[in-house]
């Protein structure tokens, strides 16, 4: 954790920089009521005053989790700024169709929806070194402006704990958390079908670790599969006691979008179908198992690349698994 004085002048630094760069004219920060996007908020209020900050929140609907829904309405009346709110999940259905697609996602619908209504006020992001638009993107461009992008997540926890910002945590990843609809490892083909059985599943799941009063810092449920059915991988850590594993599993079985249950209780091996975008490219296979599927795992993970022959798979698409051997 950076020393007291070292996070005042970083402080310092980044309003500095913030009423450079906005010219003292008002913004709009892309909110999301987390780590990152609040500390920006809160320095965006201390640099250019709460009259020239707003808030704009995309709410993916089903694929929020309702917890993260209460904590963006939290965090907005904790910084006392105005707040704006668009609905991206129909949205979401065009952009997953073809394959999993986060950084589609956050380029397409998260900011870009978020520049729409900005009508040429900067946008403010909470990119920083922890994630993969801080370590490709550039600090000031084509509207878009991220003051903490040189910041590894521990300054910004830092900074936001100098702040006095107490942020909660949805409670489904000790780091990042956000979206439901990252853990469908499978094209978003049947809304009703793909997206239902990954936005229920996971709130069953993470009610169940609630009213068990289980300390997990790690909680998700992977849907994965054949497009004709929805194989539920659950992610826990620490490991579940066997009692609470019989729940889980018979309350995910009881969902009708829902075929198969598993406890991902050892090292496993996905078999994935790859687009030609990811099949000609290893550092894109590399960085899909390693940064993108590796954290939410609670075992470790190899991944079986197979070339795909349904042209409308653009990224990837995890048919099946088994044990490592």
């Amino acid at each position: 954790m950076p020393a007291l004085f070292e996070t005042d002048n970083l402080i310092c630094t980044i309003v500095d920089d913030i009423q450079t760069v906005a010219e003292a004219k008002p913004v709009v920060v892309a909110f999301s009521g987390g780590l990152d996007s609040t500390t920006v908020a809160a320095l965006a209020k201390q640099a250019l005053g709460a009259d020239r900050v707003l808030l704009v929140t995309v709410n993916m609907g089903i694929y929020n989790y309702r917890r993260g829904n209460e904590i963006v309405l939290e965090m907005a009346e904790q910084l006392g700024l105005q707040q704006k709110c668009l609905l991206g999940q129909y949205v979401q259905h065009r952009v997953q169709a073809n394959g999993p697609a986060c950084n589609r996602c956050t380029r397409e619908i998260k900011l870009g929806m978020v520049k729409a209504v900005a009508r040429g006020r900067l946008v403010l992001t909470g990119a920083n070194r922890s994630d993969t638009w801080g370590k490709m993107g550039i600090k000031v461009c084509n509207g878009y402006y991220s003051p903490l992008l040189d910041l590894e997540k521990p300054q910004v926890r830092a900074i936001a704990d100098a702040l006095g910002l107490a942020v909660p945590k949805i409670g489904e990843h000790p780091g990042r958390e956000g979206c439901k609809l990252k853990h469908l490892l499978k094209p978003l083909a049947a809304p009703e079908f793909h997206g239902q059985a990954v936005a229920e599943a996971n709130e069953v799941l993470l009610g169940l670790v609630k009213e068990a009063r289980f300390p997990a810092e790690l909680a998700n449920v992977k849907i994965i599969g054949p497009l004709s059915r929805n194989i539920a991988l659950v992610n826990l850590r620490p490991a579940p006691p066997s009692d609470l594993a019989a729940r889980i599993t018979e309350a995910l079985l009881g969902l009708s979008v829902i075929n198969e249950v598993h406890i991902v209780d050892r090292p496993l091996t996905l078999v994935a179908k790859a687009g030609p975008a990811v099949a000609g490219d290893p550092h894109a296979r590399y960085w899909l198992q390693h940064g993108r599927l590796q954290p939410d795992f609670a075992q470790p993970i190899q991944v079986e690349w197979l070339p795909s022959a349904n042209n409308r798979l653009h990224t990837f698409h995890v048919v099946d698994f088994r044990p490592t051997n």
